[in-house]
């Protein structure tokens, strides 16, 4: 048995390239691409990294158009990347758990008293969308009227009492992210922005990423959200103060891959935080929410308002992460992310053709063929997966996804 060992290891380890080592098909995700931007379809910037390296990035579009010129989309353009941030609030307050300078159990009584239900409602309730915190009817309108944290926790107070008993069930608002940005302040003495940059972006070496309540400064390479009617149009800005810990974080693709490879390789938070933060219920942890692709697990979070898009998703087993931003979401997102995947782990997709046929002789019926890419296997962890797609009602309520 001895004598056959090596031969055997031998054996298996030319297996290797043939089972894992497939060479990654950049043509054909380059046709996908081109063919999203040919048909106005998408604009945005995708990267896709393994073990920490860049294997694939792509960029489409324009992140500035005016009657004078349009500015294309570069690796470093920068997007608004909505609910995104909750996973940077979430690592934030774990690391203040690690510092013991706070406990999960801890009741919200504790540092927002005059929150309704504050005695029964736990920092790990607000972390894991088990609150029961009724949401803000009274917020101002999202394009008449900024507010600071301080406002943000009046309108709170005054917000009525819990929907449900803190822990009985799951329900995805910002409200709970509000709560915990306003937190991360509390206890640290510092603004938000501070926090994040000593305890994430200068600690892993991000140098996109950053909270923004301002508006869209194309001078810092930040992204105009667009719509698609006959021609693109440029959204009216919108108060991005009032989402804050819940949705006010800019970054690009290439930072947000680099974080969540970091957050996965203990760079960030404790190992026993992490497994904190992956337990899921109801698909749902601290901050970070779980998908099916191809029948493996992946971790991350979407994010989404007006035209802007995002998601970031990694696989633990493969060292996988992959990121997208868009600021113009018309061909869904997820259907983007499947593709791209199915496309890496050469499986079955085709590129979408986006065919227009003209039925009838006069007058002339125009019917545009919109196919649907369907992943392998995919499950939509969330309710709030079908609002990123379709974009929030800003007239209905304050939410970003």
């Amino acid at each position: 048995m001895k004598r056959r060992a090596p031969s055997i290891l031998l054996f298996t380890l030319a297996l290797l390239p043939a089972v894992s080592g497939q060479a990654l098909d950049k043509a054909k995700l380059d046709q996908f691409f081109d063919r999203l931007a040919d048909k106005n379809k998408a604009m945005g910037s995708l990267v896709v990294a393994k073990d920490g390296n860049v294997v694939y990035n792509r960029t489409i579009g324009y992140s500035q158009i005016t009657p004078a010129a349009k500015k294309a989309i570069t690796a470093q353009t920068r997007f608004r990347i909505g609910s995104i941030t909750k996973m940077f609030t979430a690592v934030m307050i774990l690391q203040l758990v690690d510092e013991g300078k706070l406990k999960l159990n801890d009741t919200l009584d504790k540092y927002f008293a005059s929150v309704p239900n504050a005695n029964k409602i736990t920092i790990a309730h607000l972390l894991s969308h088990r609150s029961g915190i009724h949401g803000i009817r009274n917020m101002p309108s999202l394009r008449d009227k900024s507010a600071t944290p301080t406002e943000h926790l009046a309108m709170l107070e005054k917000a009525g009492p819990s929907d449900f008993e803190p822990g009985s069930k799951f329900a995805y608002t910002n409200e709970n992210y509000l709560l915990l940005g306003m937190l991360i302040e509390k206890l640290t003495g510092k603004t938000y922005q501070e926090n994040l940059t000593k305890r994430i972006t200068s600690k892993i070496g991000l140098k996109d990423t950053y909270e923004s309540r301002s508006s869209v400064d194309p001078g810092k390479n930040e992204t105009y959200s667009y719509r698609f009617g006959r021609d693109w149009d440029q959204d009216a800005e919108i108060h991005w103060s009032l989402f804050f810990g819940a949705g006010s974080i800019i970054s690009t693709p290439y930072d947000l891959t680099k974080f969540i490879t970091g957050l996965f390789d203990g760079k960030l938070i404790s190992k026993r935080s992490l497994a904190l933060m992956t337990t899921m219920k109801d698909d749902y942890g601290f901050g970070i929410g779980v998908e099916q692709f191809g029948g493996k697990t992946f971790y991350g979070h979407t994010g989404g308002a007006q035209s802007y898009g995002a998601w970031l998703t990694y696989m633990p087993e493969e060292k996988l992460a992959l990121a997208y931003a868009t600021n113009a979401k018309l061909y869904p997102v997820k259907n983007i992310v499947s593709g791209v995947l199915d496309i890496y782990w050469n499986m079955p997709f085709e590129v979408p053709t986006f065919a227009t046929l003209e039925i009838g002789p006069e007058p002339r019926l125009t019917v545009r063929i919109e196919p649907r890419h369907v992943p392998v296997q995919h499950i939509e962890h969330q309710r709030k997966d079908r609002e990123d797609e379709r974009g929030p009602d800003l007239a209905r309520a304050v939410v970003v996804h």
